[in-house]
Formats: C-alpha cells, sequence, structure tokens
C-alpha cells in the first residue's frame, strides 16, 4: 500500500472514531499500519483451493498443553 493511502486511511479512521492522534505518535502508527497492511498483503496472496475452509473454531491451549518433546501437539 502506497504511503500516501497509508496516511489517508489512517487519517480517516482516527476522524471517523473520534480517535485522537498526536502529532508524535503519528509515525509510529503510519509506520505500523503500513507493516499491517504488507502482511495483509502476503495472506491474500496464499493460494486457496474449492476444498479450503475457515477452522470452524480456534482453540487456544497453555504451555501446560504441549507435549514434553516440544512438537506442539496435544
Amino acid at each position: 500500500m502506497e504511503p500516501e493511502r497509508i496516511e489517508a486511511y489512517v487519517d480517516a479512521a482516527a476522524a471517523a472514531l473520534a480517535l485522537p492522534l498526536h502529532a508524535e505518535h503519528r509515525p509510529g502508527v503510519l509506520h505500523y499500519f503500513g507493516f499491517a497492511a504488507e502482511l495483509a498483503e502476503l495472506v491474500m496472496a496464499a493460494p486457496l483451493g474449492p476444498l479450503d475452509e475457515p477452522a470452524p473454531a480456534f482453540v487456544p491451549i497453555g504451555p501446560g498443553d504441549l507435549r514434553d518433546d516440544g512438537a506442539g501437539e496435544r
């Protein structure tokens, strides 16, 4: 996403939410929004097949749920 579009979006979103964006915070907000936009482009570029569907539910696990060998399986 081009820097001009990022700036326009951040300004419009802040105005729509009545969210004050202080001048000293603006460079960081623009940087991280640009970073998020780059990540979104990577996700959107992933090919999906006709049988790909979203998971029915996300079930988080805790550290105690991991196997001893560190494989990350329940």
